[in-house]
């Protein structure tokens, strides 16, 4: 049984003609005959009563009719989404993203975007309450956020994406020689931090730096976006640390970028994607997003 004795019974069933379901698959009238008797040979029944005049339905031809014609709907479906899957012609993704993933996503978008400019995109940051959430149902394709931040769930698929570390953001005119700093110098300074309901992750890694360097920030404004990190830095109302590929992604002519002396930070970022996502749009973007990676072989490891 193959797809187009299925299309040519459907149409004998639909217009109880030999001739007119020749015409419509274009095929010759014997044809259909050959199609229609290998079908009843294979179902071991008859399909149709025919005589010179009339053609009808059996009961069981009635009984196969809404499953033949959906195997066929069914196939229509599936080359239309392997279509889309090969040449990106429209569709739709879902992406969402923590607070601190800027650098990665923005190149795996900017990557297939460009290769695919006709998929719409949608975005959703979230905040450290939300991650579980939505990680949880099945309202995004794909979430790029911290891989500590990655909730257990089977049903999530996550491969390390890229690495990162904690840099100091300072006004411009900050006292400092050179292009590093020791975090032991920064006790009398005030702290601008992304808050710990925005990047938990994040928020427990700077606090590890204060305890390693054995001080009390002297005063710690929060704000829940990075944005009023960096405009609160740039009005000169503290310092703040913040992943390095972040701060460079943020273009402020009165801020500067730090490392820190004496200490290694380190930050690891995922993507995570469900298993059972059958969008075709998914697909495409998940290659993008693999030959994004700035991971050796070493570093890239399946969660």
């Amino acid at each position: 049984m193959d797809h187009i004795q299925l299309k040519c019974f459907i149409s004998v069933a639909r217009t109880l003609s030999f001739s007119e379901a020749a015409r419509r698959n274009y095929v010759s009238q014997s044809t259909v005959s050959r199609y229609i008797r290998d079908l009843e040979k294979e179902f071991g029944v008859k399909l149709f009563e025919r005589t010179r005049h009339e053609v009808e339905l059996t009961n069981e031809g009635k009984l196969l009719l809404p499953y033949a014609q959906d195997v066929i709907d069914t196939l229509g479906k599936a080359t239309s989404v392997v279509n889309q899957l090969n040449n990106g012609s429209g569709g739709r993704l879902r992406l969402a993203y923590d607070a601190t993933s800027v650098d990665y996503p923005t190149r795996c978008l900017k990557s297939f975007t460009k290769k695919y400019p006709n998929i719409a995109i949608e975005m959703l940051r979230l905040s450290g309450s939300e991650v579980s959430t939505a990680v949880n149902s099945s309202e995004y394709d794909f979430f790029f956020m911290l891989r500590d931040m990655l909730p257990d769930n089977n049903s999530l698929e996550s491969e390390l994406s890229s690495k990162d570390k904690l840099s100091l953001l300072v006004p411009k005119r900050f006292p400092v020689v050179g292009n590093s700093v020791d975090a032991s110098e920064l006790k009398n300074s005030k702290f601008i931090l992304l808050s710990e309901a925005e990047s938990p992750i994040l928020y427990m890694e700077i606090m590890d730096i204060f305890r390693t360097f054995h001080f009390s920030p002297r005063s710690v404004i929060e704000f829940d976006d990075v944005s009023s990190v960096f405009m609160a830095v740039d009005a000169g109302m503290g310092v703040s640390v913040l992943p390095s590929q972040l701060i460079d992604s943020y273009s402020r002519a009165n801020v500067k970028k730090l490392e820190f002396s004496g200490i290694e930070t380190g930050l690891n970022y995922v993507i995570a994607w469900r298993k059972n996502n059958s969008n075709p749009a998914a697909h495409l973007f998940l290659n993008t997003v693999k030959k994004n990676m700035t991971l050796t072989d070493e570093d890239e490891y399946v969660l």
